[in-house]
Order: C-alpha cells, then sequence, then structure tokens
C-alpha cells in the first residue's frame, strides 16, 4: 500500500517554467519543499508529547546549546527577531522547564541562559532525530556530493547575505 505524501509545497511549477532547465525559481521551491519535508516529519515525532516545539523554539534551543550563558541581547542579535518576541519565546521555554537562568556576575542587570537537564534532553533528542533525517535525505549521495552540494549553498547563503547587507 502506497503512502499518501503531503501535497503541501509540492505543487506544480508556474505555467511557462521548465523545470528540467532548473529554473531559478525551481531551485528556491525545492530548498523550501526540501525544508518543510523535514520540519514536518522532525517535529512530527513530538507531537503529542511532553515537550511539543515550535520551530522557533528549536532554533532558540539550539542557540543556547551552542552558546551557553549568552544572554537575550545575544539571541536578538544572532536571529535578527524582534526583541518582545524573543522574550515572550524565552518566558515559555523558561515556564516549561527547558531553560535555565542566572544573573551575570558581572552585571547583575544582565541574564544568562542556559539549557536545563530537560533542555538539553529535548536538544539532544531534536539533533539525533535531525541527523537521521540528513541520513535519509542524502542517502545516494557519495560524499563528494554532499561535499559539493553543501558548497553550493553555502555559495547561495553568501550571495543572498551580501546582498542583504548591501540593501
Amino acid at each position: 500500500m502506497k503512502k499518501q505524501v503531503d501535497k503541501v509545497n509540492q505543487n506544480p511549477p508556474a505555467p511557462g517554467l521548465d523545470t528540467a532547465s532548473g529554473a531559478v525559481g525551481d531551485v528556491f521551491d525545492a530548498i523550501h519543499a526540501i525544508m518543510h519535508l523535514y520540519r514536518s516529519q522532525q517535529f512530527r515525532a513530538f507531537a503529542g508529547g511532553a515537550h511539543e516545539l515550535t520551530h522557533m523554539e528549536s532554533k532558540v534551543l539550539r542557540f543556547f546549546a551552542r552558546e551557553p550563558g549568552a544572554t537575550l541581547s545575544d539571541l536578538v542579535a544572532h536571529s535578527g527577531r524582534d526583541k518582545a518576541q524573543l522574550t515572550r519565546l524565552i518566558r515559555g521555554l523558561r515556564d516549561r522547564g527547558l531553560l535555565d537562568a542566572s544573573a551575570d556576575a558581572a552585571d547583575r542587570r544582565s541574564t544568562r541562559l542556559y539549557l536545563s537537564d530537560a533542555g538539553q534532553e529535548l536538544h539532544a533528542r531534536l539533533h539525533r532525530i535531525g541527523t537521521a533525517l540528513s541520513e535519509v535525505g542524502l542517502a545516494g549521495l557519495d560524499e563528494a556530493e554532499r561535499e559539493q552540494l553543501h558548497a553550493l549553498l553555502q555559495r547561495v547563503r553568501s550571495n543572498l547575505a551580501r546582498e542583504a547587507d548591501e540593501g
């Protein structure tokens, strides 16, 4: 029996676009569709569990896993998101026991944030699921192809970042 596939973000190209030609829009549509599938499968593992997460909550946990002791201001600078939005998000993660906070020793007005034990466990689980999904997605690509794909995507990212900085 064939599994029904989620058709969201898998629409056919607009009339006049030749997908075989590698039209620019198709590249970004493919990237978007890949990330949609990746995220939906990753978060499906948490559905109905004790710690359901939004995409932004997982990004915040990942940031504090990589930058333990960082502040809200550090997160704002890193993400470019609205400070009020991130404040609410952090408050929610703290209320759920996923983030711990302590006053900065040098500046008591500043709060340092860390993953709690529960936050570390959840982040580790997210990482394991992400790694497994990455392997599924990259199946059939040899090491050279994986490196080439990564290098090409990094160039696209750099081009867009440069444009954002100039604009």
